[in-house]
């Protein structure tokens, strides 16, 4: 039997071991975002013969901010090295890179429920349900791990929605620490533009919710749910996400921030909030 994911590590791009899949299997669309139209299959005019980016320090700058929001949770490489063994897209049949590319985002979505699992287990108020979180990850870890065809003929969003109801329970454990009250619901909410300097969002279910822009300048997010959070431009300068769970890098990313951000141990501060000014 394969070795279960270990920790969130595993979770984590991994490029030197990927085919530059994201550059290549998925479109973007000439935006604030990138810089120029790119259809699904087609290589970003970035990426080089080793399948690196050739731009990779400068893609702020050059007007490729999506691509550094962007996560794939550590499916590159098992899509490249697992699934397809090795064998790179540029020197496959046609049908083999149709397949590599048809596969990645799949995989991409197993990857991000494991990471959701993953950290669903290490949270201690979510010890009821860590039997059937436990199950849950064993069965994804699976599913990744099917061959292309099975992979493809997979119903991804019902998968989706039975693991939801798990981490919708681990939320309610994970959040019925906060004082009786005080765990408001945003789930869904639009707060674009929301001026929430300060705001006591400690305890509350943000899952879903539109925060794009928001001010959220020292707000207190302790022990929040944020999956699935909109965080693109979102202020979270001198913001305590101390105990927030479900948050990625990419949310994390999108956002901006401070010195003065307290951050998760499962995500880092990004290299643009040093720079922001």
């Amino acid at each position: 039997m394969p070795e279960l994911i270990a920790d969130l590590a595993d979770l984590r791009g991994d490029c030197a071991q990927c085919f530059g899949l994201c550059c290549v299997a998925l479109p973007f669309a000439k935006s604030a975002d990138f810089a120029l139209n790119k259809p699904a299959g087609t290589p970003c005019p970035n990426l080089q013969g080793d399948h690196r980016c050739g731009i990779h320090a400068e893609l702020r700058t050059k007007g490729f901010t999506g691509c550094t929001v962007y996560d794939c949770f550590g499916a590159g490489q098992k899509v490249s090295q697992v699934t397809f063994a090795g064998q790179d897209w540029r020197t496959g049949s046609a049908e083999h890179t149709r397949r590599m590319f048809d596969t990645f985002p799949v995989v991409r979505q197993l990857h991000e429920l494991l990471w959701y699992l993953t950290e669903a287990l290490g949270l201690p108020a979510a010890r009821p349900v860590h039997a059937d979180l436990r199950k849950a990850l064993e069965e994804t870890e699976r599913l990744t791990r099917q061959t292309p065809e099975e992979l493809a003929a997979l119903d991804v969003a019902a998968h989706r929605q039975r693991v939801n109801v798990l981490l919708l329970r681990t939320s309610e454990l994970a959040r019925a620490g906060g004082k009786k009250g005080k765990r408001k619901d945003r789930r869904g909410a639009d707060l674009i533009g929301a001026r929430l300097r300060g705001a006591d969002l400690r305890g509350a279910s943000l899952r879903g919710a539109y925060l794009i822009a928001a001010d959220l300048t020292g707000a207190d997010l302790r022990d929040t749910d944020m999956i699935g959070a909109d965080l693109r431009d979102a202020d979270l300068t001198d913001a305590d996400l101390t105990g927030a769970f479900f948050l990625t890098q990419p949310q994390v990313n999108a956002a901006r921030g401070s010195a003065g951000t307290r951050l998760p141990g499962s995500v880092t501060c990004p290299v643009h909030w040093a720079t922001s000014g």
